[in-house]
């Protein structure tokens, strides 16, 4: 029996974890079987770069708990976009990736394959699972949902989620310090999410929970109000800017600053627009998405908002590499352990799909049919404890 573990695009605290819960739940199931890893996802599986894990790895898998990032490596690579593969040197021209990656796992005699990743990553993994079947080649492909966004179609909860919006409330709990350095500033906290706003709802909603178990001074500049969030921006909710322009300069001139947490998705429609009207290079992935990173959302929303709230000092700053590298938080680990026993165990049973909290099975956690896998999940911003923040903080 030969296992092969696959992790792939960005990271999330979840991913070193899951290869070390896998591994211990097949050291009891399994124990003389097999393990290995390609090295950076499917761009190791199309070059044929792997790792055999030798025994220490197994007697000692419970390291990888403390670790964020993979163990393996990581990368973008979309098996479907054949010119990509070529121009990066993974395949040759005449070839077909998803040939080539099927050939790989048939020349290692890969019985099982897990790969740990967000919608991409496991749509991939069903298609290559669909192209061995068609060849007449058995193969059983268990995954597990991994993205900090939260946006993955049926997942209730992603693995990673809840530890980056901590690790993100952690960030600005010092990144609001700052407040002191300037009169009239304002801070823009950039949080990941391409297509959904969980991430920074989450991240402001753990953050004000931090507050709470902080004592302030306000004889001092020390006070709460100073801290707390004034606006959550997010791509799933209608805002009218003059309106919020307006309500945000009555908050700088109460209280000196302004504190906003934006969603690095909100308003990208309008700022690709932008960019492709003055015909600027929109810089995109291999799978077609932006590349939010080198566009800065938060710097464009900086200079709107800038001028009308008569900011003497704007500061933006982006929680996204610090949350998703952390290592697992306490809620993960539970969610990662439970997750990854039911993956070994199908995947020893023969049973194909992704192991998740299924939100059509009343979020109970199952094998989930790989064709029911979808990406672009939104928040529901209509969720109680979210409406009730924006409530709390005045947006509403």
């Amino acid at each position: 029996m030969k296992i092969a573990f696959l992790t792939a695009g960005g990271i999330a605290p979840c991913l070193s974890a899951s290869i070390g819960a896998l591994v211990q739940r097949y050291n009891d199931l399994s124990p003389d079987a097999e393990l290995m890893g390609y090295m950076h996802g499917y761009r190791g599986l199309l070059l044929g770069k792997s790792l055999s894990f030798p025994a220490e790895v197994k007697d000692d898998a419970e390291i990888l708990y403390q670790f964020g990032g993979s163990p393996i490596g990581s990368s973008r690579v979309k098996l479907t976009n054949k010119d990509d593969c070529i121009s990066k040197g993974y395949i040759n021209d005449g070839e077909d990736p998803m040939d080539v990656a099927a050939d790989q796992l048939i020349k290692d005699g890969v019985n099982i394959l897990h790969t740990i990743g967000g919608d991409d990553t496991n749509t991939m993994a069903a298609a290559l699972l669909t192209h061995l079947e068609k060849s007449g080649h058995a193969l059983t492909v268990v995954g597990l949902p991994k993205t900090v966004d939260n946006d993955v179609i049926p997942v209730q909860q992603t693995l990673g989620a809840w530890t980056a919006a901590e690790q993100g409330a952690i960030f600005f709990e010092n990144i609001a310090n700052e407040n002191t350095t300037s009169t009239r500033q304002l801070i823009i906290h950039e949080v990941m999410g391409r297509h959904s706003g969980w991430l920074t709802a989450a991240t402001a909603c753990e953050y004000r929970k931090r507050l709470d178990d902080i004592t302030f001074l306000p004889e001092l500049l020390v006070s709460r109000d100073r801290w707390d969030v004034d606006a959550v921006y997010i791509q799933e909710l209608d805002w009218d800017f003059q309106s919020e322009a307006q309500r945000l300069r009555k908050r700088m001139d109460q209280k000196d600053g302004v504190n906003i947490f934006l969603s690095e998705g909100a308003g990208l429609d309008t700022l690709v627009r932008e960019m492709e009207a003055q015909e600027e290079d929109v810089p995109r992935d291999a799978f077609g998405h932006v590349r939010l990173d080198e566009i800065n959302p938060g710097q464009w929303f900086a200079k709107q908002f800038a001028s009308y709230l008569d900011a003497e000092k704007v500061l933006v700053q982006k929680s996204g590499y610090f949350a998703r590298s952390a290592r697992p938080g306490k809620r993960d680990l539970d969610l990662i352990g439970r997750s990854a026993s039911m993956a070994a165990e199908s995947a020893l049973e023969g049973k194909s799909g992704l192991v998740g909290l299924d939100e059509e099975d009343s979020g109970k956690l199952g094998l989930i049919d790989l064709d029911r896998i979808q990406g672009g999940k939104q928040f529901d911003h209509s969720a109680d404890w979210f409406q009730a923040m924006l409530n709390d903080i005045g947006q509403l």
